[in-house]
């Protein structure tokens, strides 16, 4: 047990960059980190250096695995099953794939294309953008293996519920025509060398870090300026555990935003340090991750304007009652 917290402590939250940070302040910068200044410089330098370390080694690792899992080889072994293991299974499979909500839409197409029920892409829609392995390292890093194992679990039961609710409804016709016509040609898969899957996993860290970085900046930035200078009266005034509309409110301001699940996690380890509900910061997250308005608009080209709301609505309500549901209970993983 002391092994593993020790390992967790260094490997995951890195308190010796935690440490070797503040010396920098300290002793070059010459501020207290228990100052605002000195404080909003120690957190925006450490977390901005810890995530980018976690990602890149995480995306490598996943990717790695990833490359002997192409779409071709996915999209067959999802069509192997049907009914809700489908819908459990293209959930289980976004989790395993690093992509923000547009990226996902191709595959979606895809996997449609190739016929697979829509209710189990939207599983999988539902799913790659809000869990993901590398965002549970950085969640357990930042808070604890409880809130992270927790998200993942509630947002995988949302991925599968939403899915099943879309399939059980009939809902194929409010997919756009051209989806179903897209041919899909089988295509035989050449078996990849171990160096080429490595080149395979440094390109996608190359590639994602390319995407996410200037939101992991600014979401540092802003957690910097939540943490160190924003007063706690005020965020508890707003967002604090006896609002009955914080969940509420923090869903409807994470909509409008697009940002990858990377830069949310500054934000709300912030606003959870200000004592607000860790269900109001995960709905925030989820949110921002799972209805951001581009990915809407994104999807608004392949599926009709119904099934659209259909699938907004019903994220949307999973959100929230999540969020309730972790602010009644949230003590017990905190």
């Amino acid at each position: 047990m002391f092994v593993f917290e020790w390992l967790n402590n260094q490997l995951l939250k890195m308190e010796w960059l935690y440490n070797l940070i503040k010396l920098l302040v300290e002793n070059v910068f010459g501020l207290s980190v228990q100052e605002q200044l000195g404080g909003s410089i120690h957190f925006f330098i450490y977390d901005v250096i810890k995530i980018f370390i976690l990602l890149s080694v995480l995306i490598f690792t996943i990717s790695y695995i990833q490359s002997f899992f192409p779409p071709e080889r996915t999209r067959r072994i999802l069509g192997r099953y049907n009914g809700i293991s489908a819908n459990i299974l293209g959930a289980l499979l976004g989790t395993v794939t690093p992509f923000c909500s547009c990226s996902s839409i191709p595959l979606f197409i895809g996997f449609t294309s190739a016929g697979l029920p829509i209710g189990v892409t939207f599983s999988f829609l539902i799913s790659s953008p809000l869990v993901d392995l590398a965002s549970v390292l950085l969640l357990a890093s930042i808070f604890n293996w409880k809130i992270a194992i927790s998200y993942v679990v509630v947002g995988i039961i949302l991925a599968v519920i939403g899915g099943t609710i879309i399939s059980k409804s009939k809902l194929e016709k409010y997919v756009e025509p051209f989806v179903f016509n897209n041919k899909v040609f089988e295509a035989a898969q050449e078996e990849l060398t171990t160096r080429e899957r490595i080149d395979f996993a440094k390109e996608q860290v190359l590639n994602i870090i390319k995407k996410v970085w200037l939101y992991i900046l600014v979401g540092v930035g802003i957690g910097a300026g939540i943490h160190n200078w924003v007063p706690e009266s005020i965020i508890s005034a707003v967002l604090g555990l006896d609002k009955w509309y914080s969940v509420l409110l923090a869903t409807i301001v994470g909509v409008p935003m697009y940002a990858d699940i990377f830069g949310t996690l500054p934000i709300a380890e912030a606003l959870v340090s200000k004592g607000v509900g860790i269900g109001t910061v995960l709905a925030f997250m989820m949110a921002v991750t799972a209805l951001s308005l581009p990915s809407m608009i994104m999807l608004k080209k392949v599926v009709k304007t119904r099934l659209l709301l259909i699938f907004a609505g019903i994220v949307t309500i999973g959100i929230i009652l999540i969020g309730y549901i972790f602010n009644a209970f949230g003590y017990l993983i905190i």
